[in-house]
């Protein structure tokens, strides 16, 4: 065994990426106060070809050289949105037809293991703030939450970290779906 060289990768270009069919899928981050955090979904949301990012409340955006420490460029090439209010960001997706989740402990939540999206369902989950997690009205608006399970004395993990759980399950998830069809 030896390790990819750079050039072996078949790594896109922004103009590639750009005109690549996306996976259906959508993280809002409302009120992530951490410009790492927000760097590195920006950075997992390129490397698994999301639909976008939305930025919501007080989350900062690009361009920020403390964005960009983590996310290595990717604020160039996955679409981004910012909304000052989360719920507008979330009427919009509705409109649009797409499922909202909530990743969050909460009542009647479904383990990420056990969550299956519908065929050719169009997903947008919510990531909230670093310490109060995500607001309730939000789960309010949501068609579902999604609880990564935990089985140690601390019940939470970065918000990086979940995104990145998160991400690569569904889109496991998704693509599976799409080569078994």
């Amino acid at each position: 065994m030896r390790k990819l060289r750079n050039e072996e990768l078949e790594r896109k270009s922004v103009e590639e990426f750009h005109q690549a069919e996306k996976t259906p899928l959508i993280i809002l981050l409302d009120d992530v106060r951490s410009m790492n955090n927000v760097g590195s979904v920006f950075r997992t949301a390129d490397a698994f070809l999301l639909e976008a990012i939305y930025l919501c409340g007080f989350t900062p955006t690009p361009p920020h050289r403390e964005i960009q420490k983590t996310a290595l460029g990717a604020t160039e090439t996955v679409n981004w949105k910012h909304f000052p209010i989360a719920l507008e960001a979330i009427a919009e997706l509705k409109k649009k037809g797409w499922k909202i989740y909530s990743v969050e402990q909460a009542e009647k939540s479904i383990s990420l293991q056990n969550f299956i999206p519908s065929k050719n369902e169009k997903i947008a989950v919510i990531f909230g703030n670093e310490v109060e997690g995500v607001r309730q009205e939000l789960i309010h608006e949501s068609d579902g939450i999604i609880e990564i399970p935990q089985y140690g004395m601390k019940h939470s993990l970065n918000i990086s970290v979940s995104a990145g759980i998160v991400i690569w399950d569904i889109v496991g998830k998704i693509k599976n779906e799409k080569s078994n069809s």
